[in-house]
């Protein structure tokens, strides 16, 4: 299974001066948004890699140090879905992908693994649950390999979801729920 951390957002709801990044915000903690992320998601699945629009240096070093491998991706300047087919197209061959966000730093490693885990055929798609509720991360069996390769925009795999059987992991936490949006959110 290849972790894929979509690192590659605009955050414009954030900051919408594009000043300040959120995927580099600190959170109270001290440690930075997406590399708390970064360190989750390769901590579960080790060989992980991030997706990041050119230039993002400091972003980069911060997802490199996280333990994941740099995808940069001039397509993902065209959003999600662009960002995710590259970064599949790129590991084409896997038994399947698991999609986390970088936005989403609270999502603890077994609700990864057991998303992971849950991809038993290749034509399984599963996602993290609470309360009935679809969160982060999904996974897609290598079956998906040329929808996913083929996607393009901002929308990411939401329609794959909308049509196919969707195996809801129920992960027992609101934290495959939470994403950070706004800076108010920084805080838990």
């Amino acid at each position: 299974m290849q972790g894929i951390l979509l690192a590659a957002g605009y955050g414009r709801r954030f900051d919408p001066t594009g000043q300040t990044s959120k995927l580099l915000a600190r959170l109270p903690d001290g440690q930075i948004v997406a590399a708390q992320a970064a360190r989750t998601l390769c901590a579960a699945l080790p060989g992980s890699i991030a997706v990041i629009r050119p230039g993002q240096t400091d972003l980069a070093a911060q997802l490199r140090d996280a333990g994941c491998h740099i995808l940069e991706s001039s397509e993902a300047e065209g959003g999600m879905g662009s960002a995710l087919a590259h970064a599949v197209r790129d590991t084409r061959g896997a038994a399947g992908w698991l999609v986390a966000l970088a936005d989403m730093p609270w999502v603890p490693a077994a609700a990864i693994r057991a998303v992971a885990a849950a991809i038993d055929t290749p034509d399984r798609i599963a996602a993290a649950s609470f309360d009935g509720q679809r969160g982060h991360p999904v996974a897609f069996g290598a079956h998906w390999a040329p929808e996913l390769a083929a996607l393009s925009g901002d929308r990411g795999a939401r329609d794959l979801l909308r049509g196919t059987d969707l195996w809801l992991i129920d992960t027992g936490t609101p934290d495959v729920l939470r994403d950070i949006d706004l800076p108010v959110q920084l805080l838990r």
